[in-house]
């Protein structure tokens, strides 16, 4: 960011009655926190508890043979949530870098956002419609929704250094993720009392499923006109001349950006570091319900539970990091979650079979890490990039996310494989803990705040 002026452009140092610089930001940032509460209705509701289990049902209804037919090939029902998100993964991270830089060239951001969010819910609602035995609605649907949501969160992250001071990003980051992980376990609570009362209701089970996924759906795009109408638009800045279409205009600015990627060191390294410990918490968020289920033997109402307890736990969690990073600077605090989640899975390694309070102890403590590492690395990777490429440098940070978040997937089943225990397979992600830690470390914050051409916070 420019030394010389702020985020929504008035002249830094600029005093009296007429600066209305932080009523604006508060108006839009307040705006802002809402789109984490729109999406983390479908990343709870959908993605994480309901779609699955629900697709496979189908998909084994359709099935001959217990196999059915994707493109020419023969997939298990069992197989297939898990081949539509990977592939939905591999698509987004190809498209996510193109996309960021036509979003550092547009005025108008809050407008793609608005048109990603409800891309994405409209493909999300389709899911009402996946019925019977037609699974190939669902994974239509599946498929748009997660590459749209992927779009849709690159601009939203992008937003957040324009409409705050490089003092306020911690605070900011952190109440975005709070208030997601508080709109979507209000969601998911209501969903589950519709779902396990289906009979109370007059609904199958089925039916109380699809109602659901729409709610989620519904949810999503009714809470995402809150950011599309408190944003305001932020004009591009530093952005290369380009000749011929946007479209051809934003590949020459992602080619610019490319090449100039070696002048931004500290950016690169977080980005590396940021590869290993977010593949290890997405991996052990992943894997949760099948160590608490096939190895301490819990049924599937305490695992409901405990995702419910998770939820709500983030949202304290997310504001107490976020005000120690006001304190002790962000680094610090991440590299505490960090040494928190290597804790969390070695004591995954000795958790007790059937034994709930233990059980329930780790969830918390996963709650209490996990909103507040993931919107702590957001607002501090937004201190390393350069202004006016905030969208591009956020694609690549989610195109890495996308990109290698099968190495903790694949170390994890491959360690399983070897030893039939979820136990060690657990532990054995505390290498990804260990490595990204010990390489953020090595990332000089205020050497990379002045590359970037930022402004540093009171506390680095």
């Amino acid at each position: 960011m420019s030394s010389g002026a702020t985020s929504d452009g008035t002249p830094r140092g600029a005093t009296g009655i007429a600066d209305l610089g932080p009523l604006a930001r508060q108006r839009e940032q307040r705006g802002w926190y809402w789109y984490d509460w729109a999406n983390s209705a479908y990343v709870t509701t959908v993605a994480t508890v309901m779609f699955a289990p629900y697709l496979i049902e189908v998909a084994e209804a359709a099935a001959v043979d217990d196999r059915i037919s994707v493109v020419g090939l023969s997939v298990a029902p069992g197989s297939l949530p898990a081949y539509l998100v990977t592939f939905s993964t591999i698509v987004s991270a190809v498209l996510l870098p193109p996309l960021g830089a036509l979003a550092d060239r547009v005025a108008n951001k809050k407008g793609l956002l608005g048109a990603f969010a409800w891309s994405g819910a409209a493909f999300a609602a389709l899911l009402f419609f996946c019925a019977g035995d037609n699974w190939q609605i669902g994974a239509i649907a599946a498929i748009g929704a997660n590459i749209c949501l992927a779009a849709s969160m690159v601009v939203n992250d992008s937003i957040l250094p324009l409409i705050s001071e490089e003092d306020e990003r911690d605070r900011v980051s952190s109440r975005g993720w709070a208030f997601g992980y508080l709109g979507g376990g209000l969601l998911l609570v209501a969903n589950l009392v519709l779902f396990l009362g289906h009979d109370a209701f007059g609904l199958t089970e089925a039916m109380a499923v699809r109602i659901s996924m729409l709610s989620a759906a519904a949810w999503w795009a009714g809470f995402t006109l809150i950011p599309f109408l408190r944003l305001r638009h932020h004009e591009p800045v530093h952005v290369v001349a380009e000749s011929g279409s946007i479209v051809k205009q934003s590949f020459g600015q992602l080619h610019a950006t490319l090449r100039d990627l070696r002048n931004y060191p500290m950016a690169l390294t977080f980005l590396l570091a940021y590869l290993f410990f977010n593949d290890g918490i997405q991996t052990v968020i992943a894997s949760a319900s099948v160590y608490g289920e096939k190895e301490l033997g819990f049924e599937t109402s305490v695992l409901i539970g405990t995702i419910l307890l998770v939820q709500f736990v983030a949202f304290g969690g997310a504001l107490l990091f976020g005000r120690a990073a006001g304190r002790y600077g962000a680094k610090r605090v991440i590299l505490v979650g960090i040494l928190i989640w290597m804790l969390i899975v070695t004591v995954a390694l000795f958790l007790p079979e059937k034994q709930m309070v233990p059980f329930l102890l780790m969830g918390a403590a996963i709650g209490l890490v996990l909103g507040g590492t993931q919107a702590l690395a957001r607002s501090y990777f937004s201190l390393l990039i350069p202004r006016g490429k905030e969208a591009e440098y956020f694609s690549f940070y989610h195109a890495m996310d996308r990109g290698t978040s099968w190495f903790g997937t694949l170390v994890f089943g491959l360690v399983y494989q070897f030893t039939d225990s979820y136990r060690p397979a657990v532990f054995a992600l505390i290498a990804f803990f260990a490595v990204g830690g010990l390489i953020l470390t090595r990332v000089d914050t205020a050497r990379g705040i002045r590359d970037a051409g930022n402004v540093a916070p009171a506390v680095v």
